[in-house]
């Protein structure tokens, strides 16, 4: 049985979710037999950089393109002969996938730039996917210069990085550079109710949500996390079925209910959720030192992670701070939060209603940071956490 990230992942151009410029610009190529002889994907992680690639390589040796004109002015693979069955198996002996992080030596380069003169043994194209290219040492990145300069006609290849500063600029300049954005959050919470509802996963909004968030910007984390959460949850309902079996009263209640819920998500994976994190942040803003030296002690004791829940606060007030000062970052949060978090996160900056309020969040933030910095070597977690927020409101 296939995790859900690689039974769902994209097999088209159009099933590719914000990416839609890139979509629209490679299929153009397609249509019109102008695919370039190397491309650079880089981005953020799990925005659909190797996934596209991928996709790429069905576009250029898709037999059915090769043979219906009308089909082809799609722009699309078939995924349904022979060569986009094979390359979606992973069995295409002329799609050769390297990961560079653990084949990132001159040998292995020196071995494509043999390999890659070679006629494909079955397909149009031979295609080469490299994925972490940032990490090919000095003399590979070298090696590779030559086969980028003077590429053979049936070759393509892709490079795929997460940091583009890291890679030569010798080699980008040879390539056609394509920028995979991080991807909104209200797309990959879609894409997640989308899949729960196609897998019967009984789970709610509020799950659905702070899974999304904990993903990162990453389709790939988000649905991990949601494979993961069902699969464990659905083996703790089996335990509770049997243990409760004669009882058909709470059987019945407890199918009734959502299945995962957001306090069963905040457990497995050690996220606090929005609600709570807000909730501190108006005590603090609101200089209420009693209410938030307990409230920190009751998330302490439910077991969260707390060097988590500090990072997620700091970026919580990193938020109110730069809303307050800058109004037009309003569109930009938009894509990272939902409509009711930037809501709260605009009344919270209302508090902050003098220069001296100013620089008292600017002080905690930075106590925070600190903090933060301590936390992960102490072996008294909450201790740095506290102190930071004695110091700053007392």
């Amino acid at each position: 049985m296939l995790v859900l990230y690689r039974k769902y992942r994209p097999k088209t151009f159009n099933d590719v979710l914000g990416q839609d410029i890139i979509s629209e610009t490679l299929k153009n190529a397609g249509r019109l037999d102008r695919l370039a002889h190397a491309y650079l994907f880089y981005g953020s992680k799990g925005s659909g950089k190797t996934t596209t690639a991928r996709i790429l390589a069905k576009l250029a040796n898709c037999q059915k393109r090769q043979s219906d004109m009308k089909f082809k002015n799609l722009g699309e693979p078939c995924n349904e002969c022979e060569a986009c069955v094979e390359i979606d198996n992973g069995r295409a002996l002329d799609v050769i996938e390297i990961d560079a992080a653990s084949n990132r030596g001159i040998d292995e380069i020196r071995n494509l730039k043999e390999n890659i003169r070679v006629s494909p043994a079955a397909l149009a194209k031979k295609v080469y996917i490299i994925d972490e290219a940032h990490q090919l040492t000095k003399d590979a990145f070298n090696a590779l210069l030559k086969t980028l300069e003077e590429p053979p006609t049936h070759a393509i290849l892709i490079l795929v990085t997460t940091e583009l500063e890291k890679m030569p600029a010798t080699i980008v300049s040879r390539t056609q550079r394509f920028h995979f954005h991080r991807l909104p959050l209200q797309t990959i919470i879609e894409k997640l109710k989308s899949i729960a509802t196609l897998e019967k996963i009984n789970i709610s909004d509020d799950a659905i949500e702070l899974i999304a968030v904990a993903g990162g910007g990453s389709f790939r984390d988000a649905e991990s996390l949601l494979d993961q959460i069902s699969s464990l949850k659905t083996q703790i309902k089996t335990d509770q079925t049997l243990i409760n079996s004669d009882n058909q009263k709470n059987q019945s209640r407890n199918q009734s209910k959502s299945e995962i819920e957001m306090n069963d998500v905040e457990k497995i994976i050690g996220n606090v959720a929005f609600k709570r994190i807000s909730e501190l942040a108006e005590f603090l803003l609101t200089a209420d030192l009693a209410k938030s030296l307990k409230f920190l002690s009751e998330i302490n004791e439910s077991g969260y992670n707390l060097v988590q829940f500090n990072k997620d606060l700091i970026h919580y007030l990193r938020r109110v701070l730069a809303l307050k000062f800058s109004p037009a970052l309003e569109e930009s949060f938009s894509r990272e939060m939902t409509d009711e978090e930037l809501k709260t996160i605009k009344k919270h900056g209302k508090l902050i209603a003098s220069s001296a309020a100013e620089q008292k969040l600017i002080n905690l933030m930075k106590l925070l940071i600190e903090a933060h910095t301590e936390m992960r070597y102490s072996p008294f977690v909450i201790v740095p956490f506290e102190i930071a927020i004695i110091e700053a409101l007392k």
